[in-house]
């Protein structure tokens, strides 16, 4: 066996843009034999769990990685030795150019994304950094800056001789060169920094070709504020040093319980931290008479339209959604800061928040505006199954526009919804209740509920957000709505 006969398979990015995923399981073991297309271990990522299969023939010599272990994306994860015995070119091309003075480019720089059966490979990253100066003679130097003093007339001429001690001048160039190296990040991942105070060159960059992303700045942010909370405990426990050794470890180890944040909490706290420092959150309240809605369900149960389907309020309260997005189209939009537009979609993807074993995710129902009833009820029926076996794809979790979270199947009256990233509004629906309610002038219990939209106040007005809610609650109270506005 040589190198060249051993293929390594890369961890590949198996949801457009993750940058990790955990190996839940290994279903080889070193000396099997495996062929195209068979699966050989699990991932879960910040989206999903997905099952990844080989791409070509072999047998298994190496698992890099135990279970359990968090890799990143381009990563090999498992070495196979191919039973060709020669490994493609393109697997040794990126080891001839690395003496060169780039190593990182040739690396990547092949002709396409890495052939794999999930996602779309790894992505190369199109980000350059500019080449460095190269540092100049100190005599050179030391000439230069001479004529530079002249320049600017500070007569520096009789000081030039005396310049043994001038290797000290070159900390200044350096040190005003520093500025002209720019960080790399994105705009938004700019403006978020801004906002937060961060200096952006007090930042260590984890991205591909060291580009600073939104969980360095909130590293950055973490960081500096440890300090400062440590700073009160440390200084009450110098007068009493030897004491204070004693509580910490029965204490961390008896009534603590630490969880490592990765996978879908992960992905949730970054999305929800992003969101809440990034869009200007507004939410809005209204409290509903449902009762005609509650007795529609009722008889859509009875329904041979429905047969075999879930029917329940949060569909009609999703078609509800769905007509006053139709009346009031600008509310599905999302906000391009790169761009600086305003891009309003003519679909509806709807996203569902689930609570599932793995944590909050949010899969979506494309094309929604274009659903029947009948239809919306099946889409909604698979969607939460899938969602509670844990195998929502990633592609489910994507492209979402607008978001309905019912928090009432909890007993919560309401809540104040934060954005998905990427979208506008989310509506939260609280539960369902039977209430002394005013009906026809007189006091009678009523089933009713609350809802509260919450909307980017950068794109969405008052005016706007108040029709859809106040559109969504009308509905409700008056099903037969969903006919005449339809």
């Amino acid at each position: 066996m040589t190198n060249a006969s051993v293929r390594e398979f890369k961890m590949p990015d198996v949801g457009e843009g993750l940058t990790e995923a955990e190996i839940l399981k290994w279903y080889v073991q070193p000396g099997d034999t495996v062929t195209d297309g068979q699966v050989v271990c699990e991932v879960e990522t910040a989206k999903a769990a997905v099952e990844l299969p080989i791409p070509y023939d072999g047998v298994v010599r190496a698992l890099h990685f135990p279970e359990g272990t968090t890799v990143d994306v381009g990563t090999s994860i498992i070495a196979v030795e191919v039973a060709g015995g020669a490994a493609p070119a393109q697997e040794e091309a990126p080891a001839a150019p690395a003496p060169a003075a780039e190593p990182e480019r040739p690396a990547e720089q092949p002709a396409a994304r890495q052939p794999v059966l999930v996602g779309y490979g790894v992505a190369t990253s199109s980000t350059r950094r500019r080449p460095r100066k190269q540092a100049q003679d100190p005599a050179a130097q030391q000439a230069a800056s001479a004529v530079q003093s002249e320049l600017n007339g500070h007569g520096a001429a009789p000081a030039a001789p005396p310049a043994p001690a001038a290797p000290v001048a070159p900390a200044a160039p350096a040190s005003s060169a520093a500025p002209a190296q720019r960080p790399l990040a994105k705009p938004p991942v700019r403006k978020l920094a801004k906002d937060l105070g961060v200096d952006l060159a007090t930042v260590t960059p984890t991205g591909p070709d060291g580009v600073i992303t939104r969980d360095d700045v909130h590293a950055a942010v973490a960081a500096a504020q440890a300090p400062r909370q440590a700073a009160p405990a440390a200084q009450p426990a110098a007068p009493a040093a030897p004491a204070p050794s004693v509580a910490p470890a029965s204490y961390d180890s008896v009534r603590e319980t630490r969880i490592p944040v990765k996978g879908v909490r992960k992905a949730t706290a970054a999305a929800m931290v992003g969101s809440a420092f990034t869009a200007p959150h507004v939410t809005e309240f209204v409290t509903v008479d449902v009762t005609r809605t509650m007795k529609l369900v009722e008889e859509l149960k009875q329904d041979k339209e429905f047969a075999g389907l879930r029917v329940n309020p949060l569909l009609l309260i999703a078609k509800a959604l769905l007509v006053a997005i139709r009346r009031n189209p600008d509310i599905n939009a999302s906000w391009d800061e790169a761009a600086q537009e305003i891009v309003v979609k003519h679909y509806v993807n709807l996203g569902i928040a689930a609570a599932t074993p793995r944590g909050l995710i949010v899969p979506n129902i494309k094309d929604a505006h274009a659903k029947t009833l009948p239809e919306l009820a099946a889409s909604l029926g698979e969607l939460v199954s899938t969602a509670r076996e844990g195998r929502t794809s990633p592609s489910a979790m994507q492209g979402g526009t607008v978001t309905i979270t019912n928090v009432g199947v909890f007993g919560v009256d309401t809540g104040t919804p934060i954005l998905n990233p990427g979208e506008s509004a989310i509506l939260a629906v609280g539960a369902i209740k039977l209430q002394p309610w005013v009906h026809k002038g007189k006091v009678k219990p009523r089933q009713v509920t609350t809802l509260a939209l919450s909307f980017d106040h950068r794109l969405v007005d008052g005016e706007l957000g108040s029709k859809v809610l106040a559109d969504v609650a009308a509905v409700l109270e008056q099903p037969k709505r969903l006919i005449t506005w339809a």
